[in-house]
């Protein structure tokens, strides 16, 4: 394995230019953190609170109006449906977290805990085949995780300003990209993912659906 270099990634914020598949809306992106912050403090309550029975029953009205407006076909305009009736598909090349609350961010809040104050570790794996692919596909050749291995070495701990780096190898039609996730120099855990090389004009996402203009 070579030497570890630090991850080439480029910062947020969204909306950014994909070849992957439309940026997420602004507000979707500001839902997420809300959404994130909003669990952990659910997580974090001791005793049952009147604003929780609020939440629920506002959240109750709010999915009422958004499923009047989402699609009715829930499958993504991709390939050679890229023009049909689906939903838009958004880029899940970079930054998965900053608009989808299920994924961790390249930090981890309460949401993400395991043991006491310790992140999951399957939410470890999902870093590592995310924040991997993020490179590959910043780089131009991505493609199928081909497989993914974990090395657990030190607890993670939530909450905590963390840092990783990855070294990456480019051999015929395959990566092997090798991240650590480091806490002061320390390394916590280890992943190695194998993929599929790909030039982007090849990858299942790059013919999507644009986003259609809004109706008035």
């Amino acid at each position: 394995m070579g030497e570890h270099q630090a991850a080439d990634i480029p910062a947020r914020p969204y909306p950014v230019v994909s070849r992957f598949g439309e940026a997420p809306l602004a507000q979707t992106v500001a839902a997420a953190g809300a959404i994130r912050r909003l669990s952990s403090l659910l997580l974090s309550l001791e005793h049952a609170h009147p604003a929780v029975d609020a939440v629920l029953a506002q959240i109750g009205e709010w999915e009422g109006e958004l499923a009047a407006a989402a699609p009715a076909d829930s499958a993504p305009r991709i390939g050679a449906d890229d023009d049909g009736r689906g939903r838009v598909y958004l880029d899940h090349a970079t930054d998965i977290g900053a608009f989808n609350p299920s994924f961790p961010e390249y930090r981890f809040p309460l949401v993400y805990e395991g043991p006491p104050g310790l992140v999951h570790g399957g939410f470890l794996a999902v870093f590592f085949d995310c924040v991997i692919q993020h490179q590959n596909c910043v780089a131009g050749l991505s493609g199928k995780t081909r497989s993914l291995n974990v090395i657990f070495r030190r607890p993670t701990p939530v909450l905590t300003e963390l840092r990783f780096d990855i070294a990456r190898s480019e051999v015929d039609r395959g990566i092997t990209s090798t991240a650590r996730l480091l806490l002061d120099g320390e390394v916590l855990c280890i992943g190695e993912v194998n993929t599929l090389a790909l030039s982007p004009d090849k990858l299942s996402g790059n013919r999507f659906g644009k986003r259609r203009a809004e109706q008035t």
